[in-house]
């Protein structure tokens, strides 16, 4: 870790993390009062204060109705936002909570309350502060799920979720730097006891850490490796455009009857990311899972190998209906599952 890592965010500093955004009308701050979303209300009251016009802020922090201490550290968090003349709302998480996968549905309506709470203030973003240590702790989760290129690029800066705009200034800044920013203007923040808590997946990996590091994965490259992958990503993506309109002139009716000599002809990861597409157009049964689509690649290429006539393969997957005989692939609305009665 850099020296630069360890030293308080200078405001020259806070102006260029947060320039992309002030232009506009109104920005949500998530924030849950620990040091990385505290620190992100203070900075980004700093740099709202040197602006001429600039965007109105409004932090707002989710109860998920989990910890006893929750509504203590979201009072702290509005007491700090009036000190600092921003505009604080608690929303809080109601209902039946889960019994597994808990994090995630914790995570998915704490998105949701935050966008409802963006589209009644009239922003255009919510910021949140994800840092370099949570965008190596993805990567590092997802590498365990063997995820994709995809999933493998981590965090964006910028993604649309829930109908507004997902904003993460802080991806390229390391924790320790936060911290050192809130010791430095002697702010005090909370500390989630879930962060540790070993029976998750994340705070077990952040134990991980220091170990990795000292091997090299510390959390500058695995970050590094990050941006890397989405650079290819975006790359790829722009490839399967380019087929997708090639195939088009081959196929006038894509993707209900694909010319299957043209689509074989695509390198295979091109294939992958055309059918995993083209599924999800037509299918109604959600996002196709990658693994599954790489099953029915190959399954594909051995029944095109063959040589035989006629239908060569169908299947459905995602509610999607696929056919390949040995000049075409079809891909079309599945009919509908049936009802099981007991």
């Amino acid at each position: 870790m850099s020296d630069d890592d360890q030293s308080p965010i200078s405001a020259q500093m806070a102006k260029q993390l947060f320039a992309d955004w002030a232009s506009a009308p109104a920005l949500v701050l998530a924030v849950s009062g620990g040091p990385d979303s505290v620190a992100l209300m203070w900075l980004a009251a700093r740099w709202r204060r040197g602006l001429k016009r600039g965007p109105d802020l409004i932090a707002v922090t989710i109860d998920h109705g989990l910890r006893p201490e929750a509504a203590l550290e979201a009072r702290d968090v509005k007491r700090l936002a009036a000190s600092l003349d921003i505009p604080h709302r608690t929303l809080r998480w109601t209902g039946a909570k889960p019994k597994t996968g808990l994090p995630a549905a914790a995570r998915d309506a704490r998105y949701l309350l935050l966008a409802k709470a963006a589209r009644s203030a009239g922003a255009s973003h919510v910021l949140t502060a994800h840092t370099r240590d949570d965008q190596a702790e993805t990567l590092l989760m997802r590498m365990a799920r063997g995820s994709g290129i995809a999933g493998l690029a981590g965090m964006a800066r910028l993604t649309e979720r829930d109908g507004i705009q997902l904003a993460r200034p802080f991806l390229h800044v390391a924790k320790v730097q936060l911290v050192a920013t809130l010791t430095k203007a002697k702010i005090d923040f909370a500390t989630d006891p879930s962060n540790s808590d070993p029976s998750y997946t994340r705070p077990r990996l952040r134990a991980l850490m220091p170990a990795l590091a000292s091997e090299g994965f510390d959390s500058r490259n695995l970050a590094r490796l990050a941006t890397r992958l989405r650079r290819a990503d975006v790359a790829l993506e722009l490839m399967v455009d380019g087929a997708e309109r090639f195939l088009a002139l081959h196929s006038p009716k894509l993707p209900e009857a694909i010319d299957a000599g043209a689509f074989a002809g695509l390198a295979e990861e091109i294939r992958v990311r055309l059918l995993l597409r083209m599924i999800d157009q037509v299918g109604h049964e959600g996002p196709a899972e990658l693994g599954k689509v790489e099953t029915l690649v190959f399954a594909m290429v051995q029944a095109a190998r063959s040589g035989g006539k006629g239908i060569l393969l169908k299947q459905t997957l995602a509610g999607a209906m696929i056919t390949l005989t040995h000049d075409r692939l079809r891909i079309v609305p599945a009919p509908p599952r049936r009802r099981r009665v007991d």
